[in-house]
């Protein structure tokens, strides 16, 4: 029998840990306090050491948080990234996604720094401001930096924050001697969705939505293991799925692969999903690295990357494009049936629908189609904003959870 409004808006008969307030997904000050408390204070990756092969090269990158950056690679080669802002009056210092920059001038006035934020040369810096600023006074703001984890390049914008080892704690362990090899991007691409950045990463932390996936239901699905699969929660919300083995050759118009990777098992597939928005997706012969950049609470950025081993020949180089092409580039099986999954999901929300309640209410034992890893999400989405996920807007004052 069709719900009434009432029975519509009637609080799931769960836990209040098995469903979330669909507000926690489209509100504006709700956002605003997510990237203060969330984005600000956890570690992001903005892009892979490959992607900055040579002295002085660069990219930008639009912090979760709110605040536009720079990573660069120094004459010495190190990795430093700084606030993209002239201290002078605030204007952007590069405009361009990628470069190369020895010297980082600023086009407003002409101000002048080095590769290690040093500021060099304020024009008519003497007759303007005598001795009362200098370049000393000029130096442009160092974020934390860090590599790791298959050569990715981790900000952290809290100069308080733990380290990125603390941070990641032990819920890499399962790629450890995969991701041990130099990696580099052989693919990037980016997606801006209509969606809230939680619904996606939600899509990846259950694969109870395989149902949308052909591929995947014949692939996966339907081979021994999938079922068995289980969730491990991690402190700090990550989480990990135990591995399978994928059939490709079970897809129409599909093979088994011949090139794999270093300690996966053939046909292998292991994902691990950081908090707050990154994914590890290892299948087979491919890394996928998502990162999920809110623009707005109703507006999402996606970074996809496709990695392959530094060291692979051309042969294998070319197959594990192909294999990545196939289900995850932007023509391929997959990927597009995820946005529009979350597309979906957000319009619902978004345009004046009484739609109150988002459920993550299912229960196998922790294996693959058990909603645990969305509430391990929320858990500690709920602990970082001091608001329960069920009840965001109530005294502001974390209570236990039923």
């Amino acid at each position: 029998m069709a719900k009434t409004a009432e029975q519509w808006i009637q609080t799931p008969p769960f836990p209040t840990s098995h469903f979330v307030d669909s507000r926690i997904y489209t509100d504006e000050t709700l956002f605003k306090e997510e990237q203060e408390k969330i984005f600000n204070k956890s570690w992001i990756i903005a892009c892979h050491e490959s992607e900055l092969p040579g002295a002085y090269d660069y990219r930008t990158f639009s912090h979760p948080g709110g605040a536009p950056l720079i990573v660069v690679k120094g004459e010495d080669l190190k990795v430093r990234s700084f606030y993209n802002i002239c201290p002078h009056r605030g204007n952007t210092l590069l405009y361009d996604p990628v470069g190369n920059a020895k010297r980082i001038t600023c086009i407003f006035h002409a101000w002048m720094f080095d590769t290690k934020g040093n500021c060099l040369e304020i024009s008519r810096g003497k007759q303007g401001y005598q001795d009362r600023y200098t370049c000393d006074d000029a130096s442009l703001r160092e974020v934390r930096t860090e590599i790791g984890y298959g050569g990715f390049v981790w900000v952290n914008v809290d100069d308080n924050a733990c380290s990125l080892k603390e941070f990641i704690g032990d819920s890499m362990n399962m790629l450890d001697e995969q991701l041990s090899m130099p990696l580099e991007v052989f693919h990037y691409h980016k997606a801006i969705v209509d969606t809230n950045y939680k619904l996606w990463h939600d899509t990846n932390s259950e694969f109870y939505h395989d149902y949308m996936h052909y591929f995947n239901r014949a692939t996966g699905m339907i081979q021994p293991g999938y079922f068995d699969r289980k969730y491990t929660g991690y402190p700090n919300g990550h989480a990990s799925v135990g591995s399978m083995e994928i059939k490709y050759d079970a897809y129409q118009g599909s093979k088994a692969r011949s090139v794999g990777w270093p300690g996966l098992a053939p046909g292998g597939w292991v994902l691990i999903d950081i908090f707050p928005g990154m994914t590890f997706n290892l299948r087979t012969s491919v890394l996928r690295m998502d990162t999920a950049i809110p623009l707005g609470p109703n507006k999402l950025l996606i970074e996809f990357r496709g990695l392959g081993l530094k060291s692979d020949t051309p042969e294998q180089r070319a197959e594990r494009v192909r294999d990545h092409n196939f289900i995850w580039g932007p023509f391929g099986r997959n990927l597009h049936e995820d946005l529009l999954g979350v597309h979906g999901q957000g319009r619902a929300m978004r345009e004046g629908t009484d739609s109150k309640w988002v459920i993550h209410g299912r229960e196998e034992n922790m294996t693959i189609h058990d909603e645990g890893g969305m509430r391990h999400f929320y858990s500690e989405w709920s602990k970082k904003m001091n608001r329960q996920a069920f009840n965001p807007m109530g005294d502001n004052k974390l209570t236990q959870a039923a």
